[in-house]
């Protein structure tokens, strides 16, 4: 961008955040197996924008198919949904378990008032929290995982669908649970491929 004239030293300009987030969200429907969604999120990705918690990501998509074949694993339990997005799984989760909580940013609120509006099933028992990650979500998602695990010991499961974008990442993952102790499974029959890039689920415990 090209200013013409003088600029003084003291005049500060500030963006506020705000300004790299696009909120053109558009209602959108999603099927997993028999069930249906509908909520708002971006339905296309821009390099000009903030894109997290915008966009259903294909990490998303394969948890969401896994989790609409074995609705039973959440029959009676709460969850936490962590690194929530636009809060797709959690809102799916609702239909099965007993509430659900999500780390959130403010497009999940706006699903969630659109699930009441639509009177979902599991819709009242959804709620939303604010947790900061910063810049770096793994060492961070663990952190929780961790806390977590060592608070509720075998009654919580840690469930990770992992989308492969590059092979260095890959590692990250495994060494991250493996020095915290953590054993790393993957879900049998679960390894696919989602917007041509190979997923899997796995289920992370404590050793």
């Amino acid at each position: 961008m090209l200013i013409e004239g003088e600029i003084d030293e003291d005049d500060t300009i500030c963006i506020d955040s705000s300004f790299f987030v696009d909120r053109s969200y558009e209602l959108t429907t999603f099927t997993f197996g028999s069930h249906v969604l509908q909520l708002f999120c971006l339905r296309s990705a821009s390099t000009d924008y903030d894109l997290t918690g915008q966009l259903v990501w294909p990490g998303a998509v394969l948890l969401n198919n896994f989790l609409s074949l074995h609705a039973e694993i959440l029959e009676g339990r709460s969850v936490i949904e962590l690194g929530s997005g636009v809060g797709i799984t959690g809102i799916l989760c609702s239909r099965f378990c007993r509430r659900c909580s999500f780390c959130a940013f403010s497009i999940i609120k706006k699903n969630i008032e659109l699930q009441s509006s639509l009177g979902n099933p599991g819709s009242t028992g959804l709620k939303a929290e604010k947790l900061e990650w910063g810049n770096s979500s793994v060492p961070p998602l663990f952190d929780t995982v961790e806390k977590l695990l060592r608070t509720q010991g075998s009654k919580c499961r840690f469930i990770l669908a992992y989308i492969s974008r590059a092979k260095n990442m890959d590692t990250v993952i495994v060494d991250e649970a493996v020095q915290r102790g953590m054993r790393i499974d993957e879900v049998d029959g679960t390894r696919t491929t989602v917007a041509n890039l190979e997923g899997v689920i796995f289920e992370i415990t404590l050793k």
